[in-house]
């Protein structure tokens, strides 16, 4: 089949998608979930083949890790599934009412998107997620994920397809892309495609806008930091630094660079390259650091790269100001956080710190769409329109304006015969 009909079935399955209803949906990913986990010995052989390639290809081990796709990760995206059921339907939600006039109520309620495009790295479980937040939300999807993972995505789609087919969903409304021509193509299909998701380098976010008309929601490279102001605990810092940076390293809210107060350097680099060295991390540091504790130079580039490992780069700052002009200069508009007892050091950093996520004494780990509570996400923006940060459900839902009258016309209000009353009221689409 070639993508231009893939792209019609996946439209025409999306006018069926917006009409589901909550226990439909419900049932298709209760079935999904039940699929994996009877599959698990189908998924997890074609999961072995793309490991077997790629390790004769000699991907880098971070990847790797990323790609590894075992009964524990089966059981995990299960999890998921099951939490993603307990969430409230985003489709169909009233966000405003106003009566006009008398017998005239606008309301502006909530609706999918239609079709999304999503282009992805060499995760699996990304395509578990990505596919069932579509679904829950009503949207029809078209998946790309990495060469890499074709055996496991193949696997997984066909099963996702099965379960949620026998569940009433439309055919059509999931579809597996394998090819760089198949996402070239894809780009061209504005007729039909309503929103594309890239998750990638900066590189590749930027190469999908300049091709496409489609709008694109950005999600490029995680350049992360944290700040260890003056008024830190050494304790607190340590801990919040070493889970940013080891508690899993090949993800994009993993921290990068290390930003130190010069005033509590001398006291905390000493005690953090202990814990560091546990899990040895490579550490890179400019001249202040080097003359603190025995670290290998970091150069300018080192500030703007994404290791995705045991690498990370620290720069002492004179204060938050630098700190907030660093981040801003070299970040990426993903997520960052302060560890500080000052509250006005704080919040100046939360305010002026141009990123999607901002955290005051946090790991930079959680900006995640499950652990704010969104069921899973499609990615983390780092635009900031439609959707920023992580992109749950809400995130993959627009809004439309119901007008509900009883044979007003304009014309009346233009003439003075009538005139607006413009009165909010709290009222649902659904109580009309």
């Amino acid at each position: 089949m070639d993508i231009k009909q893939i792209c019609v079935n996946a439209s025409d399955a999306a006018i069926k998608m917006a009409s589901l209803d909550t226990q439909t949906k419900n049932n298709a990913l209760a079935k999904i979930a039940e699929a994996l986990l009877i599959n698990k010995d189908k998924i997890i052989a074609a999961n072995n083949i793309d490991l077997k390639r790629s390790e004769e290809e000699k991907l880098a081990s971070p990847l790797l890790k990323r790609l590894k796709f075992d009964e524990a990760k089966i059981k995990d995206v299960a999890l998921g599934i099951k939490s993603l059921i307990d969430l409230e339907d985003p489709v169909g939600k009233t966000l405003l009412s106003t009566m006009l006039d008398d017998g005239l109520e606008l309301y502006k309620v909530t609706c999918p998107m239609g079709v999304i495009g999503i282009v992805f790295e060499s995760r699996p479980d990304a395509l578990v997620q990505i596919s069932t937040l579509c679904l829950k939300s009503g949207n029809s999807v078209l998946l790309k994920g990495g060469r890499e993972a074709r055996e496991t995505n193949r696997a997984l789609a066909a099963t996702i397809e099965e379960a949620s087919r026998a569940a009433g969903l439309p055919q059509g409304w999931i579809s597996l892309l394998e090819s760089r021509d198949d996402v070239n193509e894809m780009l061209k299909m504005d007729e039909y495609i309503d929103l594309v998701i890239p998750r990638g380098s900066n590189e590749f976010v930027r190469y999908i806008m300049d091709h496409t008309k489609i709008p694109v929601m950005g999600h490029a490279d995680g350049i992360c930091h944290v700040y260890v102001d003056s008024k830190a605990s050494i304790d607190m810092a340590t801990r919040i630094t070493f889970d940013s940076k080891t508690q899993y390293v090949a993800v994009c809210n993993a921290t990068e660079t290390l930003l130190v107060n010069e005033k509590i350097a001398a006291k905390f680099l000493p005690v953090l390259k202990i814990e560091l060295d546990k899990k040895n991390v490579e550490i890179l540091g400019d001249e202040g650091t080097q003359k603190i504790i025995p670290v290998k130079p970091a150069s300018e580039t080192d500030w703007a790269t994404e290791y995705l490992d045991y690498t990370i780069s620290i720069k002492l700052v004179s204060g938050v100001d630098e700190a907030i002009k660093h981040i801003n200069t070299y970040g990426s508009g993903h997520t960052d956080s302060i560890v500080t007892n000052d509250k006005a050091n704080a919040l100046k950093f939360m305010n002026l710190v141009d990123s999607g996520n901002v955290f005051w004494n946090a790991s930079t780990r959680f900006s995640d769409g499950f652990k704010y509570g969104f069921g899973a996400e499609v990615g983390v923006s780092t635009s900031k329109l439609h959707a920023r940060g992580p992109v749950g459900l809400e995130g993959l839902t627009s809004y439309k304006y119901m007008l509900i009258g009883n044979g007003q016309i304009v014309d009346d209000y233009a003439t003075n015969k009538k005139s607006f009353k413009h009165v909010k009221m709290n009222k649902n689409i659904e109580n009309i």
